[in-house]
């Protein structure tokens, strides 16, 4: 059994990275991250799809030399001109020199503008054009902004397979299996959503354009960039897409709070509590200054309620948290149920900010309070009403 083999004549040779320590040098890869490529051999040519980071190139090249030998790359296609995915092109086009790169208008201009790549080496498709390689036909799709302007993904029609770039990525290496029946699968749920929500998040009405684009296409597997080759869990993680692209959410609440000396702290415990006794199960909280921003923003985007607190310092909004406020905004999140709450010693003015926040994102906060200095009754009664207030809103939703 060649483990490397997805179907007949179409090969996985990319590599895992288990030492960067930060995807775009911003989101942590406890678990590491794969660099996906693959080649399609036809009965005259072979193409090979996307190639990987600088750094591991040497180990794509073994890789394809493992699997064809002394054979030549005919046909260079990449779908996703991010250097993580396009790193290589200039040793595969030396390695290979009667090759030719294969790119929509968008990506040829990057190929030059990255790498100066003579035109002479690059062919140029256009949306829903093929390529005849012998018993396999590559047809091109443009999927634009699934997650930048050149995005697309090549289908093989014969054997319904569809490299999709980005597109259904996760986190995590490869253990050992490529296919997602060849492996345990369950912790790259997690990731899953990490990862659409930390990279590809403000693009949901493109990834629903590009979902609308293939619905009709017999796939029978799905190759990204990133993660495992989806076969018999191809519902699962297109639903995962679908869902977050319509910015649909799980039942839940993140809690996402600032606290220098405890006492807005205090108040974030104290929400929790009393949502858990309105019956609020899955409850997500997140201390902005300790927690990782990615793990934030996937709890954010997962679950249908977001409540943000935070301290007036220097008349803003503590900077972890406004720094969260910025996350979203950038983002585009949508469709939540948002409740707000602040603390300060002689001047108030985080609720107000965090609010105007949420009302720039065009969503309304269901609930407010602000505490002056420590907890009281007072502040005890006003977070009952906010979690009364929020848990109505959510049986709405």
């Amino acid at each position: 059994m060649n483990i490397r083999e997805i179907t007949k004549d179409i090969l996985y040779v990319g590599v895992n990275d288990r030492t960067t320590d930060r995807f775009e040098a911003m989101w942590p890869l406890p678990y590491g991250v794969s660099y996906n490529s693959y080649i399609v051999k036809g009965a005259e040519k072979i193409a090979l799809i996307d190639t990987v980071e600088i750094g591991a190139v040497n180990e794509l090249i073994h890789g394809i030399n493992g699997q064809i030998g002394s054979a030549q790359i005919d046909y260079l296609v990449i779908n996703h001109m991010e250097p993580d995915h396009s790193g290589g092109i200039p040793v595969i086009l030396d390695h290979y020199p009667e090759a030719k790169l294969i790119g929509n208008k968008q990506t040829l201009s990057m190929v030059k503008g990255y790498y100066g790549i003579p035109e002479d080496r690059m062919i140029e498709i256009a949306d829903g054009e093929t390529l005849e390689l012998g018993g396999k036909t590559l047809k091109f799709i443009l999927t634009p902004m699934v997650h930048w302007p050149e995005t697309m993904m090549t289908f093989v029609e014969e054997d319904g397979v569809i490299f999709s770039g980005d597109a259904f990525g996760t986190y995590g290496a490869l253990n050992g299996g490529v296919i997602d029946y060849e492996m345990e699968t369950a912790w790259y749920r997690d990731e899953i959503y990490r990862y659409y929500s930390n990279i590809v998040g403000k693009y949901g009405r493109f990834v629903q354009r590009a979902l609308d684009k293939t619905k009709d296409l017999d796939i029978k597997f799905i190759c990204s960039t990133h993660g495992p080759v989806w076969h018999d869990k191809i519902a699962e993680v297109a639903g995962i897409y679908d869902r977050l692209s319509r910015y649909e959410s799980e039942p839940g609440v993140t809690i996402i709070y600032g606290s220098m000396y405890g006492n807005t702290a205090e108040v974030a415990e104290e929400i929790a509590r009393q949502l858990a006794s309105r019956g609020i199960k899955n409850i997500k909280i997140h201390d902005a200054a300790k927690s990782d921003m990615s793990y934030m923003i996937s709890d954010a985007f997962r679950y249908e309620g977001i409540i943000v607190g935070s301290p007036t310092y220097s008349m803003h909004i503590f900077p972890a948290v406004e720094a969260f406020m910025i996350a979203m905004e950038t983002r585009e999140i949508k469709n939540k149920v948002f409740a707000t709450f602040g603390s300060f010693t002689w001047a108030s003015a985080a609720a107000t900010k965090i609010n105007e926040y949420v009302e720039s994102m065009k969503m309304e906060v269901v609930d407010s309070l602000v505490m002056k200095q420590s907890m009281s009754e007072e502040t005890l009664v006003e977070i009952s009403r906010l979690a009364d207030n929020f848990v109505a809103a959510l049986k709405k939703k």
